[in-house]
Formats: C-alpha cells, structure tokens, sequence
C-alpha cells in the first residue's frame, strides 16, 4: 500500500481533521517522506526510542501511536529531538500520531475501550472539547460497588502491576460512568452535571480530590497509560481488516503511570 494512501484511510477513519484546531499534537503523519511505500505496520502507545527502536528492528514501514513527538511544533531540532528524529529518518520509518481523535472515536477510541471493559450500555459521547468530544459515557449493565469497579479496571487494564485508585466519595452503587482517558479530571465539573456515579480516567490533579469530595462522585485514577491501550490496538485490529498483505505487530512498554 503506498503511504500516502494509508494515511488518508486513516486520517479519514478516525476524522482527524475534526480536531486539527483543538490539539496541541500534530495529528496525522508526523515525520514520513512524500512518497513511499507500507507493508509492515508497527503499534505502541508512545512514540519514543524504545518504540522506534522495536519498530526498526521488526523492519516496519510506520509506526502508529497514541503519543508522538510534535506538540505545537519544533523550535530547534537538537538535543533529544534529535535524538528521536534521527532514527526515524535513517531507517526510513514513518509515524504517524492519532491523539485526541483516538480519545474520543466513539469506536476504535480509548474511552469507547474503557467502556467495553465496564459493560457500558445506552452510550454517548462525554468531554466536550469545542464542537467534539474526547470521551464516552454509559450506564453499567449490573451496577458496581467502587470496590467491584476497582477490580473490574485492574484485572482488565496494562497497570504495568499498579493499583488503580479510586477516590471514593460518590454513592455506593455505581451505574453511570463517564470516560476521559489519559488525564481527564478537568472534566470533573462535566461529569457532576451529566449526573454520572463516577468518572474513570487515567491520572489526577491535587484539586481534583476536593472537588470530587465536594461534589460527591467517585474519581478513578486506572492510570494514564493504562486507560490508552486500546485506541491503538482496536485501530491495528481495522488496518489489519484492510489488506491481508500488511503485516502488523504492537509493542508494550507500560509506565506504570
């Protein structure tokens, strides 16, 4: 498949350009020659070294990630920009970074994941960020005690062997959930008005235990890397759909954070 092609399917699949004007990150191929050509697709979370260096030694034509290296763009390129460019353009591998669009895809997102673990249903989109969403909501199928939902999250999630946390000031049954992935609890004001039990997301703020208290709804803090798994594996589940000819393969490096 040319390169050029790839990206367009999937700039088109994940309406990357819904969010050009929301995101600090440069949606899309980020570092890629004009032409080119793709058989060998690479999946991680986060694009850095560790993750090149896999993508290069599986011999991949692109990497796909969640987390690139352009966040607002380059004021020079030195030191560990550099150092992360380099490897990319000496082995010719492409990256392209889907981030807010992989959040919200009521589909192939993180959140929209999340929610398959929790057995939501009757779901929405949840955490508006201008005219789009970077979230999901939804009812549980059987409610959750905040000890059951704790569970539920660490036997299904990449903790890297962290406990999830929950700040456990809503009601003792849990049956509507709302999902923001990553870092999530400046949408904490949102959940309390979609009348939602608990808001699960990756990682906290200091305030955000006060407000919670205050505002009496459970915050469950699964961890960020944790909570972002999915996007990238559900969109490598639908390039792998396309063409029976791409080979595929993902890489794991879990923060634990």
């Amino acid at each position: 498949m040319e390169l050029a092609a790839f990206v367009d399917r999937l700039d088109e699949a994940l309406d990357t350009a819904a969010y050009a004007d929301l995101d600090a990150s440069a949606n899309g191929l980020q570092v890629g020659p004009d032409e080119g050509t793709v058989e060998h697709v690479a999946f991680a979370v986060d694009g850095v070294q560790k993750t090149f260096e896999q993508a290069i030694e599986a011999d991949a034509d692109v990497l796909v990630t969640h987390h690139g290296i352009s966040w607002g763009g380059f004021d020079r390129v030195t030191g560990r920009t550099y150092d992360r460019l380099q490897p990319l353009i000496e082995n010719d591998l492409a990256l392209y970074v889907s981030h807010l669009p992989l959040d919200g895809h009521q589909e192939l997102g993180n959140a929209a994941g999340v929610a398959d673990v929790l057995d939501l249903e009757n779901r929405q989109p949840f955490g508006e960020l201008g005219p789009e969403y970077i979230g999901q909501r939804g009812r549980a199928t059987d409610s959750y005690t905040p000890a059951e939902l704790r569970e539920q999250l660490e036997s299904n999630l990449e903790t890297g062997g962290q406990p999830v946390q929950v700040l456990e000031f809503g009601p003792d049954e849990i049956e509507e959930i709302g999902i923001i992935t990553g870092s999530g609890t400046d949408w904490l004001d949102e959940a309390v008005e979609a009348g939602v039990d608990a808001l699960v997301t990756g990682e906290g703020k200091q305030k955000a235990y006060h407000e919670a208290r205050e505002a009496g709804i459970h915050v469950v803090l699964a961890g960020h890397y944790a909570t972002e798994t999915f996007g990238v594996r559900a969109v490598q589940e639908r390039v792998e759909s396309w063409d029976d000819d791409l080979e595929t393969s993902y890489f794991e490096v879990p923060t634990g954070l």
